[in-house]
């Protein structure tokens, strides 16, 4: 049993997904980071970075005592490295999904981040701010497009590279991006918002907390526009 500490950001859906994809049993216990739950002391033991996600393996290999992991890329390859699945079985495509991975934690995410940051939530709007980080998003999406449009997915078979960068550039509307200029992008969206288990990510999500919202791009992607 995987106890997972989430809340309904990017970060978090990727492990919602990860889990949803693997059918590794897991119960959800939701860190409301509005409320400040995040800074409790019991939290704070399992993810001293008093971010979400983090789980705890209550049965890891070998019957060893839980483990706890926090930091989202870190839960990714622990648990592919747990069932062996989604990291590429060959050195090469291990290297590989490690790279991107490395790529989303290390710069998608923080910089998209800043961008969500300066664009809606910054009490005062700075313009150097908000171009900065529109146009580093803007960079960023063409390097992931050039990749995509080699690959049906980013590592070249589906994998946590997937998912770790897939929560955040659903967000492209409320980024000031224009999907149309990036079509591998918008190509791969569909194929992985569609997939069964990322919808069933995403209504759990709903279903924890009620008042997080997908853009409206962003649900015609998952659900079609037919159904939402």
């Amino acid at each position: 049993m995987i106890d997972l500490y989430y809340w309904t950001t990017p970060n978090g859906h990727k492990i919602t997904i990860f889990l949803e994809e693997s059918g590794l049993p897991y119960k959800i216990l939701p860190i409301n980071i509005g409320k400040g739950m995040q800074f409790e002391p019991d939290f704070l033991a399992i993810s001293p970075n008093n971010k979400i996600p983090a789980i705890v393996d209550q049965t890891p290999a070998a019957g060893k005592t839980p483990v706890p992991v926090f930091e989202s890329g870190a839960i990714l390859w622990y648990l592919a490295e747990k069932i062996q699945k989604f990291i590429g079985k060959e050195i090469h495509d291990r290297t590989t999904t490690m790279e991107w991975l490395f790529w989303q934690v290390g710069g998608l995410g923080p910089m998209l981040g800043q961008n969500h940051h300066f664009l809606q939530y910054a009490p005062e709007k700075i313009p150097y701010a908000i171009e900065r980080y529109v146009n580093e998003t803007t960079r960023l999406y063409n390097v992931l497009n050039k990749q995509l449009a080699q690959h049906e997915f980013i590592a070249g078979e589906y994998s946590i590279a997937d998912m770790a960068s897939f929560p955040w550039v659903l967000g492209f509307e409320n980024q000031r991006q224009d999907i149309k200029n990036f079509p591998h992008i918008k190509r791969w969206l569909t194929t992985v918002g569609q997939r069964p288990a990322v919808r069933r990510a995403y209504d759990i999500a709903a279903t924890v907390n009620p008042d997080s919202k997908l853009p409206a791009s962003a649900k015609s992607l998952i659900y079609g526009e037919e159904t939402r």
